[in-house]
């Protein structure tokens, strides 16, 4: 069955792991997609070796990344952002671009499973050696993105693709994440769904710096031309955008491939113009200092679990703020103040 979704397909070949970084890099630089993806599955590692191994390939990359444009593709459950991607993709490789797609799809908070059928929705791009498709589960992570997402595009990049689209999971307005990692943050909306009246409100709508509204086909033409309108009022009541760009909202089928190429010239247009006039570099290092504190937060929480001492006085206080014998503010405070004097020893 796996032939018949994509016929670019063959079974691992048992090969050992990479022994070093270095090696890793090898791998990332010149073993094509099985390469990449194995490097992938790296950063996805949580075993601590796994994580040392991944950060030191991660240092590595760096020289070999940073030079590809990065977009991020957002809506609802159902706005159609795989059907766009699938017909939006030869456009973007018909202006020499080569892609990487990652895909995040939900998690079960039960389970922890994940259906990953990106590749399926993506049939025809699944099958371009121009294009690699990763699908990743959200693993619980919050902002629609996987944990590993962001350090995955720096593979990907190192990998020579030069277009990366990061699709997220679709849960609102709490997509922050992935904001904080691509160039050019997309809302795909629909008409009819609310998005237009609760335009005004903040959050999602806020950050979009292009907005499609999808499905702008009969017998929902006119209501979508509607919902465009009411949208472009609603941006003029925002802050002005923090690097310049003018956020616009476009009408497009992607079930009918109408509007898609507009878009696509919009989309690079809007990137190249952020690159020359250096809100594309002032983007990415306020970005960079973000990644470096959610790292911090990311070391803070391996302390909590890791450190037998540290781990057991948290769960201490957690069992007291639990029973109401403590407030939650008062535990941080007296937990933080505790590793602060236990540092000297």
């Amino acid at each position: 069955m796996a032939g018949a979704i994509n016929p670019n397909y063959t079974k691992g070949s048992g090969q050992s792991a990479p022994q070093s970084p270095e090696a890793w890099l090898e791998l990332v630089r010149h073993g094509g997609m099985p390469g990449l993806s194995r490097a992938i599955s790296l950063l996805e590692n949580h075993k601590q070796e796994a994580r040392s191994t991944a950060n030191a390939l991660l240092d590595l990359c760096l020289p070999y990344s940073g030079n590809s444009l990065r977009l991020g593709i957002t809506g609802i459950p159902g706005a159609g952002k795989s059907t766009y991607i699938e017909q939006a993709g030869p456009y973007w490789l018909q202006k020499g671009y080569r892609m990487a797609i990652l895909a995040v799809d939900p998690s079960s908070q039960r389970t922890g499973g994940s259906i990953l059928g990106d590749k399926t929705r993506m049939e025809n791009l699944s099958r371009n050696p121009e294009v690699f498709i990763r699908p990743s589960a959200s693993a619980g992570a919050l902002g629609g993105v996987g944990l590993r997402t962001r350090e995955a595009m720096l593979l990907c990049e190192a990998s020579g693709y030069d277009l990366i689209l990061v699709e997220t999971v679709g849960v609102g307005q709490s997509e922050i994440a992935v904001h904080s990692m691509v160039d050019l943050f997309t809302l795909i909306a629909i008409p009819g769904a609310g998005d237009e009246l609760q335009g005004i409100k903040r959050g999602i709508m806020e950050m979009a710096d292009t907005i499609l509204i999808n499905k702008a086909e009969p017998p929902a033409e006119q209501k979508a031309k509607m919902a465009a309108a009411e949208l472009r009022n609603a941006l003029h009541l925002f802050p002005k955008h923090p690097y310049g760009m003018e956020p616009q909202v476009l009408l497009m089928s992607a079930l009918k491939n109408q509007g898609i190429k507009a878009s696509v010239d919009h989309l690079e247009s809007m990137l190249l113009k952020a690159r020359a006039s250096g809100a594309m570099e002032k983007r990415r290092k306020d970005q960079a200092v973000f990644w470096f504190q959610e790292a911090l937060q990311g070391q803070w929480e391996h302390i909590l679990e890791r450190n037998t001492k540290v781990h057991q006085r948290y769960l201490d206080l957690k069992a007291q703020v639990s029973s109401a014998q403590m407030s939650p503010f008062l535990a941080a405070q007296q937990l933080w103040a505790e590793l602060v004097s236990a540092h000297g020893n």
